[in-house]
């Protein structure tokens, strides 16, 4: 082992130095919570820490299921209805919510089902009577959460859809199978295995929700611990009380994040092209599946419309002579570049690191050290997971009260640190695999020849990677503009970005201006996420291809 060790030392140490410093850091943050909480178990705890502890689990199990649900309903049925009109289009609608900020889903969410929303004015114009207020509360956290979740788990679904050979559908084909039973007996088995995963990632997003809870919660009944830990620092400036929730969020976040990097990796590449199932479905089953797509692309579609026609009506260039806004736009895309960077070099530095265990020519995974190696380099590039934008930032605030500095320099920090931890979880679950793949189809070759990891990167890798790297890159760039977190514990009139600017406007009721900023983030968010994917022939895919 230590021989081997030795032997791929130029691409494993760095990964697993990086993965050490990671989870350094995160023992530093750790023990400077351990620190000033006075221990491990700040208790007791109070009775409304545990109501908050109760809902916050309650919503994020119920937003969990509710995800998972639609999610293998849209899956199964983009799996089985491949000539379906703009497909491939659809699919990357979906996918977009992975980089749509939560900001601009309560935004668009309460123009369509607000008070005076677009639902309850189509209402009182038809029969008089509208739905009154549904959007605030337990009800539009779920709307909000399952919005964004269901689409992201129907990716992941599908990707395990797609994975079941093509045999095994003739076969099931062959005995006459019905949908159900060619469900239960075929699909099920290949699906089950990811569920997990996928569960729990959605559940750790969930449980650390801020900015959904923060606009749609609607009283203090429906806040979570992380809106009572924003709220115990910035507006109560009651540590004590901050530390508490923080702990015990960490416990519960850090014990979940165990369990889903002991398990198998969950979300393929992103990037696959779909496969193609030659046997159509009964007429029944195909217009069921159908009119599934196109439901959920619709309600997908109307808050994304609902922001781009208030947007329209807002007043653009007079935004853009504002000092304020190009200050918090020149600080987001500044804040973005770098953190996209800084991610892309961490990902591939960990999935080199992470692919020498278990392939036959490299590490055995089968060793004791080897599945440690594996373990520590899964867990710390799933941190984030752990340790929400908002303890991240606590710790930052705790750490800079103690060592002084300016606090511009250490809020700054602390939004690059936590933006690079939030997109490494997804960089990775794109990268490891198609670092595996090239690793499986290449190593007897580059091990025979002799290459130099230089000459290995620049043969081999980089021509079978740069569409993934390119995805990352701008998966990595989108997540950071859109990301309300570490900005909420140090915003002020030095440190603002878009999303900042963008909730103080909803906050003083300046609907207008907040529509005009949200339409310019959404415009570049998804300007960098699609012109990636369908901009450049050597990064995206073709609709054909799809």
């Amino acid at each position: 082992m230590l021989k081997l060790l030795w032997r791929f030392r130029t691409t494993l140490w760095p990964g697993l130095i990086v993965a050490i410093l990671l989870l350094g850091f995160a023992g530093v943050l750790f023990g400077t919570l351990y620190y000033e909480a006075g221990g491990i178990a700040p208790f007791p705890v109070s009775d409304r820490i545990l109501s908050l502890l109760k809902f916050t689990l309650f919503q994020a199990i119920l937003s969990t299921l509710l995800s998972l649900l639609l999610g293998l309903l849209l899956a199964w049925s983009l799996a089985h209805q491949p000539r379906f009109c703009c497909r491939g289009m659809v699919v990357a609608l979906f996918g977009s919510s992975l980089v749509l900020p939560s900001l601009i889903v309560a935004f668009g969410i309460i123009t369509v089902l607000g008070n005076h929303g677009w639902l309850n004015q189509l209402a009182d114009l038809l029969t008089g009577h509208t739905f009154g207020s549904y959007v605030y509360g337990l009800s539009g956290i779920l709307i909000a959460h399952v919005y964004l979740n269901a689409s992201f788990a129907s990716l992941g679904l599908l990707r395990a859809f797609e994975s079941i050979p093509i045999e095994k559908y003739r076969l099931s084909t062959s005995l006459g199978l019905s949908s159900w039973q060619r469900f239960r007996t075929l699909e099920w088995v290949a699906i089950r295995s990811t569920l997990p995963r996928i569960g729990i990632t959605i559940f750790l997003l969930c449980f650390s929700s801020f900015a959904i809870v923060l606009l749609l919660g609607g009283s203090p009944v429906y806040n979570t611990l992380e809106v009572a830990l924003y709220e115990a620092v910035r507006i109560d400036f009651d540590l004590p009380a901050a530390l508490q929730i923080a702990t015990i969020q960490l416990m519960i976040s850090i014990a979940l994040l165990l369990i889903a990097s002991g398990m198998p990796q969950g979300l393929n590449n992103l990037k696959q092209p779909s496969r193609f199932i030659p046997w159509p479905e009964k007429r029944q089953v195909a217009l069921f599946q159908r009119s599934v797509i196109l439901l959920l692309s619709a309600i997908y579609l109307l808050p994304l419309i609902a922001v781009v026609l208030d947007g329209l009506h807002a007043d653009i260039p007079h935004l853009f002579s504002r000092p304020l806004f190009l200050r918090s736009l020149g600080m987001s895309l500044g804040i973005a570049s770098v953190s996209t960077v800084l991610t892309v070099i961490l990902a591939l530095m960990l999935a080199d690191a992470r692919r020498h265990f278990g392939l036959p020519l490299r590490i055995a995974e089968r060793g004791t050290i080897g599945r440690l190696f594996g373990l520590l380099i899964a867990f710390s590039g799933n941190l984030y997971l752990a340790i929400p934008s908002l303890i991240l930032g606590l710790g930052f605030f705790l750490i800079a009260r103690d060592m002084g500095g300016s606090m511009t320099s250490w809020g700054i920090t602390a939004i690059l640190t936590a933006n690079l931890l939030m997109s490494l979880p997804f960089a990775l679950a794109i990268m490891i695999p198609a670092m595996a793949k090239t690793a499986r189809r290449y190593d007897k070759l580059v091990f025979s020849l002799g290459l130099s990891p230089l000459q290995r990167w620049r043969y081999a890798d980089w021509p079978y990677l740069r569409r993934s790297i390119s995805y990352i890159a701008a998966l990595s760039f989108s997540l950071s503009l859109g990301d309300l977190g570490v900005i909420a514990l140090f915003g002020n009139q030095e440190i603002t970005t878009l999303p900042w600017y963008l909730y103080q406007l909803m906050g003083s009721y300046r609907t207008t201006d907040a529509a005009g900023v949200a339409l310019v983030l959404l415009v570049l968010v998804f300007g960098v996420f699609f012109a990636v994917q369908y901009g450049d022939p050597a990064t995206g895919e073709s609709h054909a291809a799809r």
